[in-house]
């Protein structure tokens, strides 16, 4: 590897190494040591940025997509898709986006301003919607290509290759559990599966909506945690890798994101509010005394300022007035 302070070539060279940070403020309680993995920290501040590149690299190398001519269509909650959008503006790839109508229009617009079309679909039409209107949108694009994040080998295996020896690393070898959210399954399988050859001891926990928690086996549902939660078991996921999946309601999810932004000073999304949620509740469990947790936050708070995270400082900040 170059020299830490190398100018980069592009912007996939940014992606990934993101650093760790303790909680020590909303871990009251605790009997464990918590360290958050700031995702948020990407290029375009989600953990997807890493599948995104992953998952575009690959397809190059196989010659099933060529810049300037390939047209990447996928079914995303939002991040996929705009860290999709960012490297193919990078790299000469139109990229089309297919997510549910009631996910942040934040994300809309970061989509719009990397060139990327958009077709929104009925929430109440689930993931199963956002399926089948990609699917009719592949099917109609010529030169349309899906990379397929929820069954894409590529996903789990970058953070086999980056997000696991980083956290191996940084961690100085004394990760003791992994907490991380399921959406596609990638960050958690892959992940999970470099520290658990590293040292066979570490637990692994995944975490999905009290409201949607198929993997605990109840029935699939609404719920409030964009990028977690599909009411689906994705096919990247290694149920085998989890020691648990502890289910996080969504207001203990927006409860957690707020107090992470105004005792930790960390602004991130719903889905680090739920994963700190869930790391705290293994923190405080007696066998964990003196255990290393480390946990995936993995996007930013901006992403989220027209949710129910922000809701109240928005009615707030629209009403202030001047003197």
């Amino acid at each position: 590897m170059e020299g830490k302070f190398a100018i980069k070539k592009d912007i996939t060279e940014l992606i990934g190494n993101t650093p760790m940070v303790y909680l020590n403020n909303i871990v009251d309680g605790c009997v464990a040591r918590i360290a958050a993995k700031l995702e948020l920290m990407e290029p375009c501040s989600s953990v997807k940025d890493r599948i995104a590149y992953s998952m575009i690299k690959d397809a190059e190398e196989k010659g099933l997509i060529t810049p300037g001519k390939s047209v990447l269509v996928e079914p995303t909650s939002g991040n996929t898709g705009i860290g999709l959008a960012s490297i193919g503006a990078a790299r000469g790839y139109k990229v089309i986006v297919v997510m549910p109508a009631s996910y942040s229009v934040e994300r809309r617009i970061v989509l719009r301003a990397f060139g990327a079309q958009i077709y929104l679909t009925d929430p109440a039409k689930g993931v199963k919607g956002v399926f089948d209107k990609s699917m009719e949108i592949l099917n109609n694009t010529p030169n349309g290509h899906m990379l397929g994040q929820f069954e894409n080998p590529s996903n789990p295996h970058i953070h086999y290759e980056t997000t696991g020896p980083e956290i191996w690393k940084d961690s100085e070898e004394k990760v003791d559990m992994l907490v991380a959210g399921i959406g596609t399954g990638g960050t958690v399988t892959g992940a999970g599966k470099f520290l658990k050859e590293k040292n066979s001891k570490i637990k692994v926990y995944g975490i999905e909506p009290v409201e949607s928690a198929v993997l605990n086996g109840r029935e699939p549902g609404c719920h409030l945690i964009q990028g977690i939660g599909a009411g689906m078991i994705p096919d990247v996921l290694d149920v085998s890798i989890l020691d648990e999946v502890i289910m996080v309601s969504g207001e203990e999810a927006i409860e957690t994101a707020k107090l992470l932004a105004l005792k930790e000073g960390l602004l991130v999304g719903i889905s680090s509010g739920g994963a700190a949620a869930a790391a705290i509740k293994l923190a405080k469990r007696p066998e964990n005394t003196g255990k290393l947790i480390v946990v995936i936050f993995p996007s930013a708070g901006e992403r989220y300022l027209s949710s129910a995270l922000f809701e109240s400082l928005r009615h707030e900040a629209e009403n202030m007035t001047f003197d």
